[in-house]
């Protein structure tokens, strides 16, 4: 089957499921802990879960920047309506993440939160992320834009490239010892910021050699 065959409806579909696959996996394991059977979050469920919700939520943002270098090399212009539930999906990560850590390991205590949030440099980093991608959330229907205006949404949303970088640092700071995973998301990053560059500068030299072409 041709990539270009596949209906948009099913793209969406298939998305769906593989981006609540870990969540449905994380829930199956609480419930299993829960009721005294063996499972896949180890001595230490807490930390297990945290660690995995960070992840999860960090792997999804690059997906979502992942969607326009797809589109570029497979001219499917029809990608682009995958990122906004794939943006969507990461939010939701991040907010498990935020959830779990605040509930699992402060009990729910804003003192203590705030604490770490001025004491803890990954903190601080993650939940700066975190304030940067809660305005993408709440703008992210169409209503939205329409009230924004393209111009000024799109702009807004530029923010989820500090909001990854953000992400990517803190996964780094949190990380003890030297850790492959974390230089493999800085990586993948890099690559996607890259791409993006290289485009916008022939984009910005094409147009002044036609501005030039036209003048002359």
């Amino acid at each position: 089957m041709n990539l270009k065959t596949i209906s948009i409806a099913r793209m969406k579909l298939a998305l769906f499921i593989a981006l609540g696959l870990p969540a449905f996996w994380l829930f199956w394991q609480w419930a299993m802990l829960l009721a005294g059977q063996s499972n896949g979050l180890g001595v230490n469920p807490v930390e297990a879960t945290n660690r995995f919700l960070g992840d999860t939520a960090l792997r999804v943002l690059l997906i979502t920047l992942a969607i326009t270098p797809m589109r570029d090399i497979t001219r499917m212009a029809a990608l682009t309506q995958l990122r906004r539930m794939a943006g969507l999906f990461a939010f939701f990560y991040v907010c498990l993440h935020l959830s779990s850590y605040l509930g699992l390991d402060l009990f729910f205590s804003l003192a203590k939160l705030w604490k770490d949030v001025l004491k803890r440099t990954y903190i601080t980093l993650g939940m700066s992320a975190f304030a940067l991608l809660l305005p993408l959330a709440l703008t992210s229907t169409n209503a939205a834009r329409r009230r924004l205006g393209p111009k000024h949404w799109t702009r807004l949303h530029w923010l989820i490239y500090p909001a990854t970088m953000l992400a990517v640092t803190h996964h780094f700071f949190m990380a003890k010892g030297f850790q492959i995973m974390p230089v493999i998301h800085a990586s993948l990053l890099l690559f996607l910021l890259g791409w993006r560059v290289v485009k916008w500068m022939r984009a910005y030299s094409a147009q002044n050699g036609k501005k030039m072409s036209n003048s002359s």
